[in-house]
């Protein structure tokens, strides 16, 4: 089989655009975290046009497909789960159009975002989200997974950032549709564009993007501070807040994570305890008032180091944005450290709960709470200017003992967060780990029903489910 359908799909796109090299359909199964899959082969479309052959083929093939932009995902949303084709999207990667007196920018799901705030900086704007993966991470996979990321505070998650969509849905014709519109207000019926956003790729396959632009702030003023205690932390952050600042980014990084991350970086910044970085836009003029204003709300409450930055350009130069930008790593390194098997292999599972941000305090309390009742090691770290929260938690693999643990952990994680007014899923998506989660929430609010409206909407657009098959819903 695998030999004819190369075969067929060389024919139908070109044989260069088709591999099923096994080194390379390895590669293409994995994840940025433990996470691998199987596959026949792995595609990469040049245009939408080679994208409705593939579905076209595949419809009538009964031929799964998992759509992918860099894997950076963190729920297996990317990752093939049965036979199937790998869709790659990695060279449609052109930027279109441009268009700064309409705000918007038309660009292909291969786009990487961090180039595309590149070629948009000569203009003086940019594209806002900015997952913590932005140096790799797609237009396309952040479209699918509804991304949000360190300038969330302000400017949302990528849902209020998308104007209009083409895409190719998985009926017999593979047709290409043009979705929502140009146009800052557009009412369609329903609102197809926000439906496919986050939908992880099983609704239709994104071939092309026009997206918000926003000018480039004139000014952000940065200040990064240390503290002893995390609800010190957290209180300062409330006090900020509270002050009616135009708050660009509010992160933290919980101190064992900081030491490891100054000590893997050789970091400029130093300093022993928890870590606040906010982020405010201002004018130039008024520099020196809001940094005074900043330094003044952590010393209230007992920073014990403070970093400030009269510009973005100057943060960058000094390092104040390493340490968060390496949380991730820094939890892997520290995880890898702490094993008591060398030649034992790491599961790490990073959680992306949300609270309201008035909860902070008491989630930050009874994640500490749950890392001792499970004996699981624990980092965190996390958006807390939405309220959102990334607790990394790991085993080794050879520790049969902890999975249950961890499993019990992660679910108990999900229930704080809606406990506390949250939501399971804040920007990673379901995939294949959330699954129950979804189920917890809507059963939460005495709502189960909702996602059995979202089963019909999956068979409506996908009616074989060929489209990223047993993501998302337990079936």
């Amino acid at each position: 089989m695998t030999k004819k359908l190369v075969r067929d799909l060389s024919k139908l796109i070109g044989k260069d655009k088709v591999s099923d090299d096994e080194l390379i359909i390895r590669l293409y199964s994995k994840n940025a975290v433990y996470m691998e899959g199987k596959a026949i082969a792995v595609v990469f479309p040049y245009s939408s046009t080679d994208v409705s052959k593939i579905v076209r083929y595949a419809y009538n093939h009964d031929l799964k497909i998992y759509p992918q932009g860099s894997t950076s995902e963190l729920v297996g949303s990317s990752t093939p789960h049965t036979d199937g084709i790998i869709l790659s999207f990695e060279r449609m990667n052109r930027i279109k159009e441009t268009n700064l007196i309409d705000s918007y920018v038309v660009v292909e799901p291969g786009v990487k975002i961090f180039e595309l705030n590149n070629h948009l900086a000569k203009d003086g704007y940019m594209f806002p989200i900015d997952p913590a993966s932005v140096k790799i991470a797609s237009v396309g996979g952040a479209i699918n997974s509804g991304s949000g990321g360190m300038q969330g505070a302000k400017y949302g998650s990528i849902r209020d950032w998308v104007l209009e969509l083409e895409v190719v849905i998985a009926d017999e014709g593979g047709s290409i549709l043009r979705l929502g519109s140009k146009t800052s207000k557009s009412r369609q019926g329903y609102d197809l564009v926000r439906l496919i956003v986050g939908s992880e790729g099983t609704l239709a396959l994104v071939t092309e993007a026009t997206l918000k632009i926003t000018p480039i702030p004139e000014n952000t003023v940065i200040a990064a501070a240390f503290f002893d205690s995390l609800e010190d932390l957290m209180n300062s952050a409330i006090e900020i807040k509270k002050r009616r600042m135009d708050i660009l980014l509010m992160e933290f990084v919980e101190d064992k994570s900081v030491d490891i991350a100054i000590k893997m970086l050789e970091s400029k910044v130093t300093g022993v305890g928890h870590y606040l970085l906010v982020g405010v836009n201002t004018a130039v003029e008024a520099r020196s008032r809001v940094i005074n204003s900043l330094a003044e709300s952590m010393k209230l409450h007992n920073s014990n180091r403070i970093y400030t930055a009269r510009s973005m350009s100057e943060a960058e130069k000094m390092g104040l944005f390493d340490i968060r930008r390496n949380y991730y790593l820094a939890s892997i390194r520290l995880a890898s450290e702490s094993r008591s098997d060398p030649f034992s292999g790491i599961k790490v599972y990073v959680e992306d709960i949300s609270v309201p941000p008035s909860q902070l305090v008491e989630a930050v309390k009874r994640l500490r709470g749950l890392s001792e009742k499970y004996n699981l090691s624990m980092t965190l770290a996390g958006h807390i200017g939405d309220g959102n929260l990334h607790p990394v938690v790991w085993i080794e693999e050879k520790d049969e003992s902890k999975r249950e643990a961890l499993v019990n952990m992660v679910s108990d994680i999900m229930m704080l967060a809606l406990e506390l007014g949250g939501t399971v899923s804040s920007e990673h998506g379901i995939g294949l780990t959330k699954k129950e989660g979804l189920v917890m929430e809507f059963n939460s609010k005495e709502s189960s029903k909702a996602i059995e409206l979202m089963k019909k909407i999956k068979r409506l657009f996908d009616p074989k489910g060929i489209l990223n098959p047993d993501k998302m819903f337990i079936w």
